[in-house]
């Protein structure tokens, strides 16, 4: 079952593909009209693409879709990360999903992203706005934007950013014998329901990606760079006024830390030059299988009205 393709995925190739010099695993299915949008759906931590299992179906309807495990998660590759972090910084993870869609022939396309898939989405939108059509950002503020308003009631809800960060190896010997054990948690602990919303086929590949040491090596690389790299990457386009020119989606939960913390409609309109909408699911983090259809319901009228080709 594990790097499969699960029966929610029906009619998607699932390959490897060398993109910016990494191995992705991707999960694709190209839409029969050639004239159809594509769509490209990055995951978040501590999961991989399986997380969209539950709102392919319908995206397929009207788009090709594409879906990558991120560098350094599931089936991807995981480098060992340089000691400036910046092989797992957002903008080099956003140049492999670039990458990514020029081999398989995209020239634009809807990007969405869901908690670390967001980020590297954000990066994408600043650095190649050129390709992308809209930008959809899932239960996630700025990472500047977090870090500047960290308080003793962010470091307690979020703790893991400050955890994940400290120097290579103590992070990774610490979650190593308990991999499974700290994976349930996070899972069940930032969503809304436990354990309840994940399907078997999911939280098995979950399991088998995170139970290995080069995943957990990567994701704590990821967030070494969003500490360190990526801030310096986020101040310099703030600096320079560099803005998201694309139209702008933000969906978060309401039962999570991000609607209780933060002001994410109003955060992420300061970062954009144009049109930001959005608004709160009945839900916790993980919003893609907690509330699928709630999120489908403002996403699809916004993919189909935002970024027509010029």
């Amino acid at each position: 079952m594990p790097w499969e393709t699960p029966v929610s995925f029906s009619g998607f190739s699932s390959e490897q593909i060398l993109a910016n010099g990494v191995s992705l695993r991707v999960r694709h299915r190209r839409h029969p009209d050639v004239n159809a949008p594509a769509v490209l759906l990055l995951h978040g931590f501590p999961q991989t693409s399986h997380i969209w299992h539950k709102v392919v179906p319908e995206l397929c309807s009207a788009f090709s879709v594409i879906c990558p495990d991120l560098r350094g998660y599931g089936a991807s590759a995981k480098p060992q990360g340089f000691a400036d972090h910046a092989n797992y910084s957002k903008r080099s993870m956003a140049q492999d999903v670039v990458a990514l869609m020029d081999v398989l022939g995209y020239d634009r396309f809807h990007l969405v992203g869901h908690d670390r898939g967001g980020r590297v989405a954000h990066r994408a939108a600043l650095d190649w706005p050129q390709r992308i059509r809209s930008l959809t950002v899932i239960d996630i503020s700025p990472t500047l934007t977090m870090y500047e308003a960290t308080d003793m009631e962010f470091a307690k809800s979020y703790f893991h950013w400050f955890f994940l960060i400290q120097p290579h190896p103590l992070p990774e010997m610490l979650i190593g014998p308990q991999a499974r054990a700290v994976l349930h948690a996070f899972l069940g602990g930032w969503g809304s329901a436990g354990l309840e919303p994940y399907a078997a086929e999911a939280l098995a590949e979950y399991e088998l990606a995170w139970t290995d040491a080069a995943t957990i090596h990567a994701n704590c690389e990821d967030y070494r760079a969003a500490a360190s790299i990526d801030l310096e990457h986020d101040r310099a386009d703030r600096r320079l006024e560099h803005k998201i020119g694309c139209p702008v989606l933000v969906v978060w939960g309401r039962r999570g830390v991000v609607a209780r913390l933060f002001d994410p409609l109003s955060d992420w309109q300061e970062r954009a030059a144009g049109l930001v909408t959005g608004g709160a699911i009945d839900a916790g983090h993980f919003i893609p299988e907690e509330a699928p259809t709630a999120l489908l319901a403002l996403l699809l009228p916004f993919l189909s009205q935002a970024g027509p080709d010029e």
